[in-house]
Formats: structure tokens, sequence, C-alpha cells
């Protein structure tokens, strides 16, 4: 029976923290090997300690975080699309294993381009010639990459495509819509600053869950948008064939009035 009222209220707030709380944890258990590195950073006592740390979490991030958060998507999506009861674990691992390979590709490709960058950045840093436009310019491109691959998660969990095609259209949604990506990028960094900041708890129980819910939030929105135009696109070209036919069917009769009278 449905509860309604105060205690129906109390009810759906608690079956979504449960929700957010349990996604969350099977993201950090199947990232677990990534996050185990990540912590030692804590304990690292001087550069090289950090960097080697660095190198070991790049060389699992692709394996494990990448496979993890596109499950971790493919729960959000089946909320955000209205199918909030969908079994918890049966979708996480699903989507956990479906799409394991373009995930582990997708997350090698990205790896790989953070590490050129932050190489490179490190490189003109020691040189002393990174101006501060450069170092903001290095900055941006690092930005838009992370976004581009929160659309990677997204496409990845909601099309079937290959994976170039997932990697070029990530880039081209962050490019061609400016103000999602600067929504998706604030609502990461605000979500990230207050668990790592002010309620550290919240990294293991709804961090990861809560950003991915806010970009497929976003990302669909987008999706939508993208077919109702189509939509409409396909409204037009049917009504302009419709009057071409009309058209034709009335030259065709005009021509037969005209036969009839010679």
């Amino acid at each position: 029976m449905e509860m309604n009222g105060f205690m129906g209220g109390l009810y759906r707030i608690t079956e979504w923290i449960m929700r957010f709380s349990v996604t969350n944890v099977l993201w950090v258990l199947c990232s677990a090997p990534f996050f185990f590195f990540g912590l030692s950073l804590l304990t690292a006592e001087n550069t090289e300690q950090i960097r080697s740390v660095l190198y070991l979490m790049a060389a699992v991030a692709p394996f494990t975080l990448f496979p993890a958060t596109t499950a971790m998507f493919t729960v959000v999506r089946k909320w955000i699309m209205g199918q909030e009861d969908a079994p918890l674990l049966r979708t996480f691992f699903k989507g956990f294993k479906d799409n394991y390979v373009q995930s582990l590709l997708g997350g090698l490709l990205y790896t790989v381009i953070y590490a050129v960058m932050i190489m490179n950045f490190q490189f003109y840093s020691a040189q002393a010639n990174l101006s501060g436009i450069l170092a903001i310019m290095f900055l941006v491109f690092m930005v838009v990459l992370g976004i581009s691959a929160f659309h990677f998660f997204s496409l990845t969990a909601h099309m079937y495509m290959s994976t170039l095609q997932l990697l070029k259209n990530s880039v081209l949604i962050t490019i061609g819509r400016p103000l999602t990506s600067i929504m998706i990028a604030l609502s990461a960094g605000v979500i990230l600053y207050i668990s790592f900041y002010q309620f550290p708890f919240l990294i293991p129980f709804f961090m990861g869950s809560l950003i991915a819910y806010m970009a497929f939030w976003h990302f669909y929105r987008v999706y939508q948008k993208a077919l109702d135009i189509q939509k409409q696109k396909e409204e037009a070209e049917a009504a302009a064939d419709e009057e071409d036919m009309d058209m034709l069917e009335r030259a065709e009769a005009d021509l037969t009035e005209e036969s009839s009278k010679k």
C-alpha cells in the first residue's frame, strides 16, 4: 500500500538516499584499486612518491574506474528515464559487463591524453616558460576533456555506437553545448568541493552517484531537444511532401479536365 502525507514523503526520501548510496558504494568497490592508490597519496612524503602513485592510478583507471563509472551512469539513466524501481545490482553489473570493452578503450584514450597534458604542463613549468595565458589554456583544455568524459559515460550507457563515434560525439556535445558544459563543470565542482572539504563522508556514499545523476540529467535534456528538433524536421518534410502531392494531383486533375474538353 502506497503511503501518503509526511510518512510517504519520508519514505521516498530514505528510498532515494538508499539508491544513491548503494550505487555509489558499488562504484567505489568496482574501482577499488584506483581508490586504494588514491588513498596512498595521503601518506606520500615527497613529489616522487606522489608521481609514482599517480602513475599507478592512471594504469588501473581504464580497467576499473571507467567501466564502473559507466555502470553507475547506466543506473542513474534508469532513474532519469522514469524507471526508479529498476533493480540496482542487476542494472549496475549488466551495465558494467555490457559496456566494459568500450569503457576500457575510452578510458585508455582519456588516460593517455591526460598523461600527455600533465607531462607537458610539468615540462613547461620546470622550464619557467609557462605564461599565465598558457597555463589557463592547459586548465581549460583539461576541464573540457573532463566534461567530454561525462558525456562519454552518458552516451555509452544510453546509445549503441562504436567507440570512435562515442568519443567523437562526446567532444561535439561538449563544444556544441557550451552552456550545458559550463553547468556540468560548475555542478561537479560544487559537489567535489563539498565532498572533499566540507563533508568527506559523502565520497564513499554519495559523491560519484550525485555527479553521475547531474551529468546524465544535463545530457538527457540535450538528447531530448535533439530528438524534438529531428521530429519537427521530419514533420515539416512530411507536410512539404504532402503539399507537393496535393499540387501534383491538382495539376493532373486540370490536365484531365482539359483533355476531356478537347
